[in-house]
This record gives C-alpha cells, sequence and structure tokens, in this order.
C-alpha cells in the first residue's frame, strides 16, 4: 500500500475514534435527561420530540453533503440506545404516593418485566404464582392494581380463584393476547374496575419504550388512568381499541401467522432443509423470512399451541384458512397458470396503496440486515 493511503486510513481511525468520544459525551449527557426527565415526570420516549430532532438532523445531513437517509438511521440508533440507557434507570411515578401492584404470575417472563419496571418507578410490588395461593388472600389485600400475566388457558379459572378476595376499589387487569372473552369474565367476577391490556411485545425486552400496549375499556376506566399513565412514562405507545375487533385482528396476527410458521418450518424438515444450509442460498428477503419462523421455534411450544387453539373463533378461521389453501392449490395440481394469476391480480387489489409503503418498509429492512449479518 502507499504511503499516501496509510496516511488517509490513520485520519479515518483518528475520526472514528472522535466520533466514539463524542457518543461518550452524549451518553453522559442523556444521564442528566434522565434526571430531568424525572424530575418534571416526562415520558422515556416523546414522539413529537423524536420527530422535530429527525426533520431537523435530516437537514443538517443535507446541508453537510451528506445522505439524509442515512443520517436518519444513525439519529435514530442513538434515540435508541438513549431510550436503554434511560430506561436502566428509574422512572418518574405516574401517581403522588406508590401504588400497590399485585402480578399474579410475576415469577413468568413477561409478569417478572412489569414488576422490575413498577418498582424502578417506586411502587410496591407483590407476586402471586402458583404455589402462593394459600396467601392469596394477604396477597390481594390492599392492592390498587392487580395484573393476570397467566397462561391464556389459565386466565379464566385464576379470575374465577381470585373473586373472592377482590374488594370494589381494585382494578382487575390482564395481559391476554385476547380480550373480549377475557374482559367479560372479569366484569363477571368483579364489580370493581375492570382494564384488558394487551402488551404487543414479548418478555425479552430490557425497556418497552416505543412498544405498544393496547387497552380495551371494561368498567370504569378513569380509574385505570394512572395506570396507562405509567406505561406512557416508560415511553409506551398507547392503542384504546374495541375488544372484539382487537381479537379479529389478532386470530389472523397470531393464529394464523403462528401456524403458518410451523408449516414452514415443518415442510423444511420433511425435506431435510437445514436452515444453516438455506442461508447459503438465500436472497435478503427469504432470510429475513427465516429469522422470522426460526425466532418462534427459539421459544415454547406450549405457549403457542396455546395462542393458535385458544378459542373457538380462532380454530375455525384455521379452517377455514385451511379449506381455502387447498382450493388454491388445485391451480397448482391443475398447473393452472391463468388462475394464479387472477388470484394474484386480486390480492394486489385488495392490498392497495399498501403493497408500495410495505415495498418500501421491507426494503429497508432487508438492506440493514444484509449489511449487519449478509
Amino acid at each position: 500500500m502507499s504511503s499516501t493511503l496509510n496516511q488517509l486510513r490513520e485520519q479515518l481511525d483518528d475520526i472514528d475514534a472522535s466520533i466514539l468520544e463524542l457518543l461518550s459525551r452524549r451518553q453522559e449527557t442523556v444521564k442528566a435527561v434522565v434526571d430531568a426527565k424525572k424530575a418534571d415526570k416526562i415520558p422515556v420516549y416523546v414522539a413529537g420530540r423524536e420527530d422535530e430532532k429527525t426533520v431537523r438532523f435530516r437537514r443538517q445531513a443535507e446541508a453537510n453533503g451528506l445522505d439524509p437517509e442515512w443520517a436518519e438511521d444513525f439519529l435514530r440508533m442513538m434515540m435508541s440506545a438513549s431510550r436503554a440507557n434511560q430506561s436502566e434507570a428509574t422512572f418518574p411515578s405516574s401517581t403522588p404516593q406508590p401504588k400497590t401492584w399485585l402480578i399474579v404470575g410475576g415469577a413468568g417472563g413477561m409478569g417478572s418485566l412489569y414488576a422490575r419496571l413498577a418498582k424502578k418507578s417506586g411502587h410496591n410490588v407483590r407476586t402471586l404464582d402458583k404455589n402462593d395461593w394459600p396467601n392469596a388472600q394477604e396477597l390481594v389485600e390492599g392492592a390498587d392494581a392487580i395484573i393476570l400475566s397467566v397462561p391464556i388457558h389459565l386466565t379464566k379459572k385464576v379470575i374465577g380463584d381470585l373473586s373472592p378476595h377482590l374488594s370494589s376499589g381494585q382494578i382487575l387487569c390482564d395481559f391476554t393476547s385476547l380480550k373480549a372473552d377475557y374482559v367479560q369474565a372479569m366484569l363477571d367476577s368483579h364489580d370493581g374496575p375492570v382494564l384488558g391490556l394487551h402488551p404487543m411485545h414479548g418478555p425479552d425486552m430490557r425497556q418497552v419504550s416505543r412498544q405498544l400496549m393496547v387497552v380495551c375499556e371494561g368498567r370504569d376506566a378513569e380509574a385505570g388512568e394512572w395506570l396507562i399513565e405509567q406505561f406512557e412514562l416508560w415511553g409506551m405507545r398507547i392503542k384504546r381499541a374495541d375488544a372484539q375487533l382487537h381479537d379479529r385482528a389478532m386470530h389472523l396476527v397470531q393464529g394464523l401467522r403462528h401456524f403458518v410458521a410451523l408449516l414452514h418450518a415443518s415442510f423444511m424438515n420433511r425435506h431435510d432443509l437445514k436452515p444453516e444450509d438455506m442461508l447459503d442460498f438465500s436472497s435478503p428477503i427469504y432470510r429475513a423470512e427465516l429469522m422470522m419462523t426460526g425466532r418462534i421455534f427459539a421459544q415454547d411450544a406450549s405457549l403457542y399451541a396455546d395462542i393458535v387453539f385458544s378459542d373457538e373463533e380462532r380454530i375455525t378461521l384455521l379452517k377455514d384458512f385451511l379449506e381455502h389453501h387447498s382450493q388454491l392449490a388445485e391451480m397448482v395440481k391443475s398447473g393452472d397458470k391463468k388462475a394464479f394469476v387472477r388470484e394474484f391480480e386480486t390480492a394486489t387489489d385488495f392490498f392497495g396503496d399498501f403493497a408500495d409503503q410495505a415495498l418500501k418498509e421491507s426494503g429497508y429492512l432487508i438492506n440493514r440486515l444484509a449489511d449487519r449479518f449478509g
């Protein structure tokens, strides 16, 4: 290599070292921001602030001859790291005085995550797990909010077991992925405030900023507003939804998607198409699909069985899916390419403008995945 190239590379190394020093300084400033946010009771994630900062940063990047798309990626990574650092600290509380939370199933993944977050906001947290039922009355007494974070097939039984111990001023909530039947079960068993909650993320999260919490009102919604405000202070996005509409969407998002993942993986196994071998011949889009399928099989089979077989409506939808699959399969069996094109074009019309959005967003994911792991 020429001496000029060596000198240029040394300059790049020096610049990179300077960038790291600036990032370290930024992190120190973030710590001061944490203290200020806690004092002023400001959420970890403030959408307006991040949006304004992103627009300004893109303009500044362009003025400096940099690609604004790349600049936004860089900024969002810094902001994500900033939120993660803030989430490692304590959180502000949504109430002047600490509340007492009882998390039923608090030793599980989701229960322990929310127990940790509640403690960081200064609340008192109790947990009730399968060996604690002899002490249920004592644990329930005086709790302001009782959150059920148990497997979906046990939720109605747990609601019934808790019912004799509940008082009318306590907020009863659940974390199940279906809402209508379980909100109704809570309403039937408890005459106080009822709130259906669905955290739209897994338990393997360091922090929940920008994660979605779906809220389905049951009874006396105002009584639970402090709880929703606490989620917002943790940086969560809140979606208030009708329970029936939520469940209809979840049948497709969860039940059908998880079944298709099993079909995909099971067929690969049948033909001895090992994932590690497939990666060597995968386009970025198939790699992304394979990763999303494989992610499911790194988790508990019984959990996904509970999701897929959670209720009759979901099973009925899956049966309808299998019947529709059989109808489409006839196109392949008969070699009817024209029928395939007609069905494809019908689906294209159904997706409409969303197809362009999907192309843009999936392209972004594919490029980032290829950059990082390709």
